[in-house]
């Protein structure tokens, strides 16, 4: 299920965008959870990065739409932004926040649902990016380009990421079996690094996000060879 957020100050719009919703949901078969916000200033009152795609408005009294998304961003990185407005000139701003695509007004749904379209396959991109850790005051969504590396002390994981430090419990190999998808790769017994954020290798220490790591001897023909072929597959 995708949880769509609304955030639109003029009434008729937002129902528009409603109804438009449940009759994607009922054609493509996509399930859809809606929220509906008013102004910008109400979806970041203690805003959580629950949403998948957020639908903004620009023109809105209190907080406008990218006002409102410039914030969302510095608190969520990975929600899929879409722009509704009667105005283009604020293309190029848009694009400075990330924003996917605009949907101009008035709204039209067929232009409307290939345009969200494109939205639900970007969500759907990051959702495969991404891991939920279970911390001892709730859970935490990390997409994977935010973990530096992960440490193992004493059966609790250290999880090094952009946003600080977050501990769970578990095992080394609880961990490699996780991140076996992504690029992460040993560097010694008690680091598992993440390839994306090694900037350097200097001897026997790796340099991941800022943090100079220990590459073990046993570890190191492996880490490598990991790098090697990461930095010679990226684009």
């Amino acid at each position: 299920m995708y949880h769509i957020a609304i955030v639109e100050d003029e009434a008729e719009f937002s129902a528009q965008l409603q109804e438009y919703l449940k009759q994607y949901q009922k054609e493509q078969d996509v399930p859809l959870k809606i929220s509906v916000f008013s102004d910008g200033a109400e979806i970041l009152a203690d805003y959580q990065p629950l949403y998948d795609i957020i639908l903004l408005d620009i023109e809105m009294p209190q907080v406008n739409g990218m006002d409102a998304a410039e914030q969302i961003r510095q608190m969520d990185t990975d929600v899929v932004l879409m722009f509704i407005t009667n105005m283009a000139t604020y293309a190029i701003r848009g694009y400075e926040v990330g924003a996917l695509d605009f949907v101009m007004k008035p709204i039209n749904y067929y232009t409307f649902s290939m345009k969200f379209t494109r939205a639900v396959k970007r969500a759907r991109q990051r959702e495969q990016q991404q891991i939920l850790l279970s911390l001892s005051d709730g859970v935490k969504k990390f997409g994977i380009q935010q973990i530096y590396y992960v440490e193992v002390q004493n059966r609790m994981l250290h999880y090094h990421t952009d946003e600080g430090e977050y501990i769970v419990r578990g095992t080394m190999a609880s961990v490699e079996q996780m991140l076996a998808p992504y690029p992460f790769v040993k560097c010694n017994h008690w680091y598992i690094v993440n390839l994306m954020h090694v900037s350097e290798v200097c001897k026997n220490t790796a340099i991941v996000g800022g943090h100079e790591l220990e590459i073990s001897r046993r570890n190191r023909t492996a880490f490598l060879k990991a790098l090697t072929e990461y930095v010679g597959g990226m684009p």
